[in-house]
């Protein structure tokens, strides 16, 4: 798709694409363990909470909508392509959902991956009910308007954290980690790494090596006990 509209109403291109076998090696990572892979940031906030007990994995598809408007919401759903996250930011509404049931069935038939929403959400028993993956800022019974502006498929702040289409979203019941599309394979190899130490952590507790050694040796550095 070309880039139409103008600046602040506008729906552009799709982000860049990883390859199948490498967005397949995502699937069932931890978030925590993604953020740690990543110096411990990329992050969201958070205020950003798992709704449904769904975890979600896939490209993000990126939105800002003007508080209290989901037009481009919808029109995201209908670009996204099967096994996207669709990354929603409201401008700092928590009161008008900018997603529920309906939205939610349309979602479902799409195929779509997971919404994440900077913003609040609603119908979330029906919403998890229907299995189907949801993070949000907040829940919220009020309703959008269907006006614009807003944008599809540009940078965007979302939980504190920048994230731009094609990146790579990883959300489970600790929160959402967010990988640049660039750094991907550079992620999963320290994730490779950082699984393979806690391996060996979990070895030696099972040897009986219960609590760290390295522990006490840094407290002694620091003058804490001798």
């Amino acid at each position: 798709m070309t880039a139409v509209g103008r600046l602040g109403f506008r729906v552009r291109p799709a982000g860049p694409r990883l390859l199948a076998a490498t967005m397949a090696r995502f699937n069932g990572l931890a978030s925590a363990s993604v953020a740690d892979a990543m110096g411990r940031f990329n992050f969201m906030d958070p205020g950003l909470r798992a709704r449904t007990g769904r975890k979600a994995v896939g490209p993000a598809v990126t939105v800002v909508c003007r508080p209290g408007d989901n037009l481009m919401v919808h029109k995201a759903l209908a670009l996204a392509s099967p096994g996207d996250v669709v990354v929603v930011t409201t401008g700092g509404n928590v009161t008008s959902a900018v997603f529920g049931e309906l939205m939610c069935e349309s979602a479902i038939e799409a195929r779509i991956g997971a919404i994440v929403v900077d913003g609040a959400v609603r119908d979330i028993e029906a919403i998890a009910s229907k299995g189907f993956a949801v993070f949000s800022r907040s829940i919220s019974p009020g309703a959008c308007d269907k006006d614009g502006p807003g944008e599809i498929n540009v940078p965007v702040a979302c939980g504190g954290v920048v994230v731009r289409p094609g990146d790579v979203v990883v959300g489970d019941g600790d929160g959402v980690a967010v990988v640049p599309y660039e750094e991907a394979d550079i992620v999963l190899q320290a994730v490779d790494e950082l699984m393979d130490r806690e391996r060996r952590r979990v070895a030696e507790i099972r040897r009986g090596q219960v609590f760290r050694p390295d522990v006490d040796e840094l407290l002694r550095r620091k003058g804490v006990i001798e």
